[in-house]
């Protein structure tokens, strides 16, 4: 795990390795143990190291290869890296290291960018071919690792972070207005290629991106799950998909285990990440280290969910460490929690994910979490209406039970300098195109792939990746495997929405878990003093949506912002958010990222 960057030019000039050296030490909370720069041409690399695997320095990157003429910058890891070295071996291929990245060096030279099909795991990265100077980018099938682009006239820089693009400089920062009517109504997923700034952009998850010498480039998505029943899966009975879908999370469990380091769990004390700790005990891993957050209530909520996460941690004997956080660490925590989001994102469990991660990182840089099973399984409450919804009625009733608003209460919040045509809505064009498309048979089957293949990448899972990476520890989602996801994606709706949601990972659990955890209320990460603002938190809410910044920006109608003020807890999005929370929370990023800028 580890941050890259990098820069390309196509004017004949050389690189500038300022820039360069820049982004590398802005992301140097990415990878603390190590950090190399190289350049070759018109291409220049840089890379900060998180050591996971291989911990000498044969492993270190930029890793260039003479004898293959290739070098490479790499964020992630290989899961399946043993078993492709022995393969790329049998083929002659000689290694200097143990290291997971040399083995995507040998695979690329050996397939060239279809190396991407035989990698699992998660990762981002760059190889160049030294002697043409083609530049080859790819992301991950599920982008649980991040790759964001600047491109101006003769140039292309890369780089895990949108604050290590900010940090090289010449930026055009100007809001992107499509990607704004995201946030304020996809629930605050602007997916890719956009970002809130018109000059930076991300590559796709699934996506490699090809780019010859003379500054062209290709485009090729490598993946993409079906949605519809499988052939070979049309006998399978209820049992059976139990049966299959825990031996695929088994797998996916075991794979991500793969490290030179101890790898530890989140336990939040539900279903997913209560599952993968009782995988990990059945594969023999003893004194499991196991992480769980509690804050103070606050507003009639409950702050924590130890009841549960004990109760696993009793019953599979882990090395349980239960991390109080008291609210007097909230507040002071919101500022540098909103710095270091790649992008704005509203949930206030961003909060929980920061502090987290800053008390796990100081005993351990690897840990396994449940993330993405809802999305996968059918977990959330906005899925039962879509049972018995015709296929051609799919975006309306999404829209109508997942979106924060319609496209003109957007407008009614944005200052007209903002607006998008009137009569075009992005947001729901983009769900209407997605959900319509071949290869989901049900409305439910559609939600669910662009809940897959969309909403997870540009919300929960790019959520854990930068609060966890903000303090250099590592996160791996087993239920973002893909395999895992490819197999669960046949499987009837019916057994997904069975038991409240997640009925087919649900029944599979009742040989493993207690019935208690199974059988639960579903919970979320609770936070309940940001959930509600008052205090120090609604000054601060305050101060941001009044300073000068703020004004001279004017993203928002004045009339609005009264609204909101006048009543700052009451006025909710559909799923329960608060809206005075998910303006301040953009003008706050705006205002760090410009502090970035400004240095």
């Amino acid at each position: 795990m580890c941050g890259v960057c990098g820069e390309i030019r196509f004017d004949a000039t050389s690189p500038d390795i300022s820039a360069v050296d820049a982004m590398t030490c802005e992301m140097t909370r990415r990878g603390p143990d190590g950090s190399g720069v190289f350049a070759k041409g018109s291409v220049a690399l840089g890379h900060r190291r998180l050591k996971i695997i291989d911990l000498t320095e044969r492993g270190g990157q930029p890793m260039v290869d003479p004898e293959l003429a290739l070098a490479l910058v790499f964020n992630g890891c290989i899961y399946n890296h043993r078993e492709l070295r022995g393969e790329l071996e049998a083929k002659g291929y000689r290694f200097f290291s143990h290291a997971d990245s040399e083995v995507i060096l040998k695979a690329f030279h050996a397939w060239g960018p279809d190396c991407v099909d035989h990698l699992i795991g998660m990762f981002a990265f760059a190889v160049v071919d030294t002697d043409s100077g083609t530049v080859t980018l790819a992301r991950d099938r599920l982008g649980i690792k991040p790759l964001y682009i600047a491109e101006t006239p003769g140039r292309l820089r890369f780089a895990s972070s949108v604050q290590a693009l900010l940090r090289a400089g010449d930026v055009d920062t100007s809001i992107d207005r499509v990607a704004l009517h995201h946030y304020f109504s996809f629930h605050a997923v602007v997916p890719a290629p956009h970002t809130i700034y018109n000059g930076i952009r991300k590559l796709p998850p699934a996506t490699v991106r090809t780019i010859t010498p003379d500054g062209r480039s290709t485009e090729r998505r490598y993946w993409e799950p079906s949605f519809e029943p499988h052939p070979d899966r049309a006998d399978w009975d209820e049992r059976r998909w139990q049966h299959e879908i825990l031996e695929s999370l088994r797998t996916s469990v075991r794979r991500r285990m793969v490290a030179d380091v101890p790898v530890g769990v989140l336990l939040s004390g539900g279903v997913d990440s209560s599952l993968v700790v009782a995988l990990l005990a059945e594969q023999g891993q003893h004194d499991l280290a196991t992480f769980s957050i509690g804050f103070d209530s606050a507003g009639g909520e409950s702050g924590d969910e130890y009841a549960y996460s004990d109760l696993i941690a009793d019953t599979f004997a882990t090395d349980h460490n239960k991390i109080h956080i008291g609210t007097d660490r909230l507040l002071p925590a919101v500022p540098d929690t909103v710095a270091a989001m790649g992008e704005p994102m509203v949930s206030h469990d961003c909060v929980a994910f920061y502090l987290l991660s800053e008390e796990v990182s100081k005993s351990i840089k690897v840990v396994q979490s449940g993330q993405g099973a809802d999305e996968i399984l059918g977990g959330y409450s906005w899925y039962p209406p879509l049972r018995d919804t015709p296929r051609s009625d799919t975006t309306k009733a999404y829209a109508n039970a997942f979106f924060d608003r319609g496209h003109r209460a957007v407008l009614d919040i944005l200052d007209e300098r903002y607006h998008v045509d009137a009569d075009y809505d992005p947001s729901w064009e983009f769900a209407l195109a997605h959900q319509s498309a071949p290869g989901a048979r049900t409305a439910v089957d559609a939600a669910l792939r662009l809940d897959t293949t969309v909403m997870l990448v540009d919300d929960p899972v790019k959520r854990v990746d930068t609060m966890t990476m903000a303090w250099g520890l590592e996160a791996r989602v087993p239920f973002l495997d893909h395999e895992f996801v490819e197999l669960a994606a046949t499987c009837p709706p019916d057994l997904k929405l069975a038991h409240g949601g997640k009925g087919v990972l649900k029944q599979a659990s009742r040989s493993l878990l207690p019935a208690a955890v199974i059988d639960r209320t579903k919970g979320y990460f609770p936070v309940p003093g940001i959930r509600h603002l008052d205090g120090g938190l609604l000054d601060l809410v305050t101060d941001t949506l009044r300073s000068s910044s703020a004004v001279d920006r004017g993203l928002y109608r004045p009339a609005a912002l009264d609204r909101l003020f006048a009543d700052p807890n009451g006025i909710r999005t559909t799923l329960d958010g608060n809206e005075l929370w998910q303006v301040a929370l953009l003008e706050m990023w705006l205002q760090s990222m410009e502090a970035i800028t400004a240095r």
